[in-house]
């Protein structure tokens, strides 16, 4: 087993081919930027050849900037078995690696091509003997491997022991169907290098069964040197092999170095997420939501007492933090621990009377955050300052052939101040409404990185709209969410940004408290 694995990330090719997906040149562009810079992935794939001129102007504009930072050698094309086409679509969009797709299953050898398999290598070879004599790296695919493997295997050891005889730097075995287990993945690659002793060989999982962490973890164990992934698990049906999930059980169970930064998984799943328009469940290892929150009360208690229920998988290695979630659940160390992070400080009667409040919310199935709790205290107790900001009058207009406008009145402890803003849309003025005052008192707003409504599934036009928006503050700390509920899509989104605000304004207070 090697102890240090590449990481070729395909979420620019692969990954492109899951059902809606297309990216923009310029969001290919920021997605390069971000797995090889931020993240640090070995190798990425950006392209098939020959798909269209403009997929061949996009792929030259990564060329372009990778060049100038040393990086264009990382970046790699998917080409195929066409003598010069390939070679030369590389060539022209500044590239100097193919990964040549041949075919890894006598099935597709025979019923795609119609060709035999001496035929299909001489193909091949005419194909790689172009592309060395152009300068050109050629990694070869065995396209359905897993197949060949399982049904046909003496024609994928005869082809590789031919392959092996040209200028091929990677031998690439695809589970193209995402067919396999982890068994089967180590035989089939133990059954390779028995026949072609010392090839470099990179995995390619698919995640049909669910098995591609597992299956990579496997590969790796049976003595590949690269495995491919996709960030967010992205590809064609059930997707590729997740980049998050692979590094992390690589790193943890075992003990395999790779290149990757972990403190940026998180920042790609998240632009991945944005620009490919699919939205990952909030359950997803490593990079969901809610997969650093603790529900239960017991487990917030373990925690606060002993981290007894942390597992390794930290959230600070992701740039994250963990969350204690407030729902019918929740236990008195839950709401301690939201009310330490806020910087409130109540004696326990009015901790418990707001543990109640909190489990009769959750009860009636309502959303309850930590940037609830100033509001469910003032509603409570009175006369306790946890709510220092409020939005007292609100007015925004939209029509057609007119800019949306936002006229705003805010009361900032006890002082009044007033804005009003046009914007491409309702939200954007009343945020850049928000914005000027905020920059008459000196507050620094965070980054709004999400924005998502949640509507009753059936509901009707008076039904209550949630709006759940994510910041994250300028300096690059972690993310936190703020929930806004009413019958009106705008007025839900002002409540959450009140919330926000808040947030703010009680941090602000707990650090002057503490300074002083």
């Amino acid at each position: 087993m090697s102890h240090r694995i590449e990481i070729m990330d395909t979420t620019l090719r692969d990954g492109e081919q899951t059902d809606g997906v297309s990216f923009s040149p310029f969001e290919k562009l920021q997605i390069s930027r971000m797995l090889l810079e931020k993240l640090n992935v070995d190798r990425i794939e950006v392209a098939s050849a020959r798909v269209s001129m403009g997929e061949q102007e996009s792929v030259r504009s990564i060329f372009d900037w990778a060049r100038q930072k040393g990086l264009d050698h990382r970046i790699e094309i998917l080409g195929f078995v066409d003598h010069r086409a390939s070679v030369d679509w590389v060539r022209s969009a500044g590239g100097s690696v193919i990964n040549l797709l041949t075919k890894g299953s006598q099935k597709h050898c025979q019923l795609q091509l119609g060709k035999t398999l001496s035929e299909h290598l001489a193909d091949i070879e005419r194909t790689i003997s172009y592309a060395d004599d152009q300068g050109v790296t050629v990694n070869v695919y065995l396209e359905d491997w897993s197949n060949g493997y399982l049904h046909s295997p003496d024609y994928v050891v005869e082809m590789l022991k031919a392959l092996r005889t040209m200028p091929i730097h990677r031998f690439l075995l695809p589970d193209t169907l995402g067919i396999l287990s982890p068994d089967e993945v180590k035989a089939g690659i133990a059954h390779a290098l028995q026949a072609v002793p010392n090839l470099e060989i990179d995995f390619h999982g698919h995640n049909d069964y669910g098995l591609a962490t597992a299956n990579c973890m496997a590969a790796v164990q049976a003595g590949v040197k690269g495995l491919h992934v996709a960030v967010n698990g992205l590809g064609e049906r059930a997707g590729n092999s997740p980049l998050e999930a692979v590094v992390t059980a690589l790193h943890d169970k075992l003990g395999v170095e790779t290149s990757v930064r972990e403190e940026a998984l998180t920042d790609a799943s998240r632009l991945v997420e944005t620009f490919s328009r699919k939205r990952i469940s909030s359950n997803r290892p490593i990079v969901g939501a809610d997969v650093f929150t603790q529900t239960a009360g017991i487990h917030a208690d373990g925690d606060k007492k002993h981290n007894l229920y942390a597992n390794p998988i930290l959230p600070e290695r992701f740039g994250r933090q963990r969350v204690y979630a407030l729902g019918k659940l929740a236990g008195k160390a839950s709401v301690a621990n939201n009310l330490k992070s806020l910087g409130i400080e109540l004696p326990a009667e009015q901790e418990k009377a707001l543990l109640e409040k909190i489990k009769e919310l959750g009860e009636r199935k309502e959303t309850v955050t930590a940037d609830d709790l100033p509001f469910l205290i003032e509603d409570l107790f009175g006369g306790v300052q946890t709510r220092f900001v409020r939005v007292t009058d609100i007015r925004i207009v939209t029509a057609n052939n007119e800019s949306p406008h936002a006229e705003l009145k805010l009361e900032i402890d006890g002082q009044e101040y007033a804005s009003a803003s046009s914007g491409d849309g309702g939200y954007d003025a009343f945020m850049k409404a928000l914005a000027s005052i905020a920059s008459q008192i000196n507050l620094e707003l965070p980054e709004l990185t999400d924005y998502e409504l949640r509507i009753p599934p059936g509901g009707k036009t008076d039904a209550l709209v949630e709006t759940v928006i994510t910041w994250k503050s300028r300096d690059g700390m972690s993310g936190f969410r703020t929930v806004g509920v009413d019958s009106d899509q705008m007025m839900a989104a002002v409540k959450a940004t009140e919330k926000m605000l808040n947030r703010l304004f009680i941090a602000n207070a707990a650090l002057a408290s503490k300074s002083h």
